[in-house]
């Protein structure tokens, strides 16, 4: 019985996503300058938190980054997946009961719960590009990711 007490309150715990906000202790997506425009963005998810919302995240700081830096676009210099898995597992369990003179054992045995925390390095050169200019190959547009994936993330 405390075995699956122990799962519940690890589930419940662990049953919210790490939302869009600087990286912290339940994770977050954060933004470093590297050069006047080159930035690394690192993103970290929880054990709740979905490869794809983390790259979502990623994108979306790196939009808001550019902007920020004055760019109307970024490329993604390169990116690397820096993910941690691990597993907790809950002890098994025997009880006893006596009836008369016998004795009934049950038993559970232990349960392991896998656990993957999604993790991205990206780093990005900022780009300014005037209307009318041609666009660089791989060149991201930063208005359009803040409007795409902007209204879609969990915001603190």
């Amino acid at each position: 019985m405390y075995g699956r007490l122990a799962i519940f309150a690890l589930i419940a715990l662990g049953a919210c996503s790490t939302p869009y906000q600087e990286i912290g202790l339940t994770g977050g997506v954060s933004a470093f300058p590297m050069t006047a425009n080159t930035f690394r963005i690192e993103a970290r998810g929880n054990g709740s938190t979905g490869a794809t919302t983390i790259q979502d995240y990623t994108m979306l700081k790196a939009a808001e980054t550019a902007k920020a830096a004055g760019g109307t676009h970024f490329l993604i210099i390169s990116a690397q997946d820096a993910s941690t898995s691990g597993a907790i597992v809950m002890p098994g369990q025997a009880q006893t009961s006596v009836y008369g003179n016998t004795a009934y054992t049950s038993y559970s045995p232990p349960t392991t719960i896998r656990i993957n925390k999604p993790r991205l390095n990206t780093y990005i050169r900022v780009l300014t590009i005037a209307p009318g200019q041609p666009i660089p190959l791989g060149a991201i547009s930063a208005d359009e990711i803040i409007q795409n994936i902007g209204p879609r993330v969990k915001r603190s």
